[in-house]
Formats: C-alpha cells, structure tokens, sequence
C-alpha cells in the first residue's frame, strides 16, 4: 500500500542530516574552545547556525508528517478491520441460525439474500484495497484503451448504486447529455471511479438520498463533464484539496460515524488522472451537500 522504499529512503536522508547537524554542532563547540581566529570563527559559527536552523526545520517538518501518516495508517486499520470484521460476523451468524434452526422458505431466503450483500459489500472492500495497492505499481503501465460510451456507463452506474442501496430511482436522477459522448479508456476502471463517488453520495446523505448526476461538455467541446451532487453533510472548505489523498478521511464527528477505509476518493483522482483528466470538489460548507466533477477527454471532438 505504501511505498516502503520510498519511506526508507526519507529516513536515511534524515537520519544523515541529523548526523552532519550534530557534528556542526561539534565542530563549532570545539572550534570555540581551541581559540581558531575570529575572522574564521565568525564566518563558520554563521553557516553553522544556518545548517542548525535549517536542519532543526526540516527534521521538524519530518516529524510532522511521519506522525501524520501514521495516524492516518493507524485510522486505515481500524476502519478496515471493521469493514472485513463486520460483513463476516454477519454471514457467520445466519448460517450459524440456518444450521441450528428450521426455517420458513421466505425466512431462508432473506437470509441468504442478506448473506450475499454481506459478501458483496466484503468483496468490494478487497477489491478497493487491492486496487489501491496496484495503483503505483501500474501507474508506468499503459491502458488498454477502448471506446468508452460516458453516458452508457454512468446510467449503469446508477442503477447499479440503487440496487445496491435499495434505492428508489428519483433518489440518484441522471440527466444524460443529448449527443454521445465517447473517451478512450478502460471501462473497469471508470467505472470503479464513478461507483466510488455515487456510494459516497450515498453514504454521507443520510437517510434521505438526493443525488443529481449531469453529464455535460466543456466550453472547448474537448472535455465530458461528469457532476455528482449531493445533499448530505457537505466538506468544509479548508478539506477540499485533502479529501483525495491516500488513507484520508475527513475528521469529525459526523464523518466519523460513516465508515470507510480512505481509499476511495485516492482511487478516483489516480484513475482519472491516468486518463488525462482531472477530478474537483466544491462545497459550501458543512450540512450544505458537495459536488463532485469529473473532466474526461473525447475520443472524437464534437463539431
């Protein structure tokens, strides 16, 4: 998930510049006590200080964020040992109740059928973090690239997410764009972006869902334009630009009680970024709802 190498690597380069720090340090101690020439000892106790002020701030600075990278890995555990934990208590116990038990046919089907949403909720969570784990490795890789109808795929999209949340159709309404709209990519993976931001407009809405999808073109007519917005609790706007970095969850108490795992707004920013386009988010603050855009580029430029 994380880039070990990369990691280690940060902790060498300042494991060495707090070695050469405390031998400035040293140095100019020494050179102090052994009475070198003032003239010298100005000019080496000012580029020592500097070295010192620098070097503190940066290993400060280090510190900084290797603190906040493992609160937020130590954030990624908790959730996702409750997102595997949970879906699997649950199917253990209806089949323990199917093997204790005789029941009605209708009450052996309901449990089954709450049994395979368990499993489905289970698979797309290995699924996430899989994807999320293959998302650097793949990044040098090229797609294989296929013609890609936007407006076919975000209306499945939707109604996969109402079957999904057992919801009805007014509550995601799509408004297609009259004219196709086609861009080159893999199909699988935009898919998997736009159902990641349709579950989380799910999610944060609370009980009443209300979500708005528009597909549009850009001024330039160079761009397919994907909108997704919601009602729900909203982001606060100092948020916005953070929401989209890996094991990233907004804090709070109302954020708090939705769980997820924090990948699922990194694997939307990766995979669309990969396509050569770009993913924002506006909001106007927290309880007032959020929209999230998608920018693709055309196969073919409208005329």
């Amino acid at each position: 998930m994380v880039s070990v190498s990369g990691r280690r690597r940060s902790v060498i380069f300042f494991s060495i510049l707090g070695i050469v720090m405390l031998a400035l340090a040293v140095m100019l101690n020494v050179g102090w006590i052994a009475n070198w020439r003032t003239g010298v000892m100005y000019v080496l106790g000012l580029l020592s200080f500097l070295a010192l002020i620098v070097g503190l701030a940066l290993n400060t600075i280090f510190l900084i964020r290797e603190i906040r990278k493992n609160e937020q890995h130590n954030a990624f555990l908790d959730a996702m040992t409750h997102e595997l934990k949970t879906p699997v208590a649950s199917i253990r116990l209806y089949l323990e109740t199917l093997q204790k038990r005789e029941l009605p046919p209708d009450k052996r089907q309901q449990f089954y059928q709450i049994m395979l949403e368990d499993s489905d909720r289970l698979l797309r969570t290995i699924d996430q973090v899989l994807r999320a784990g293959s998302i650097s490795r793949s990044s040098r890789r090229a797609l294989h690239r296929a013609p890609v109808d936007l407006t076919q795929l975000v209306v499945e999209c939707a109604d996969l997410a109402r079957t999904r949340n057992h919801l009805s159709a007014e509550s995601i309404a799509v408004a297609p764009m009259p004219e196709t709209a086609v861009v080159l990519g893999d199909a699988d993976e935009l898919k998997g972006a736009i159902m990641n931001l349709l579950d989380n407009a799910v999610k944060y809405s609370g009980k009443q869902v209300n979500i708005q999808v528009r597909l549009s073109l850009a001024p330039s007519r160079k761009f397919a334009i994907i909108d997704i917005q919601d009602d729900g609790i909203g982001i606060p706007e100092n948020e916005l630009k953070r929401i989209f970095k890996r094991f990233y969850r907004v804090p709070g108490s109302v954020t708090g009680r939705v769980k997820g795992s924090g990948l699922g707004l990194f694997i939307v920013r990766s995979v669309i970024e990969k396509h050569g386009g770009k993913v924002t988010a506006e909001s106007n603050g927290a309880g007032k709802g959020s929209t999230f855009r998608l920018q693709l580029p055309l196969a073919v430029v409208n005329a």
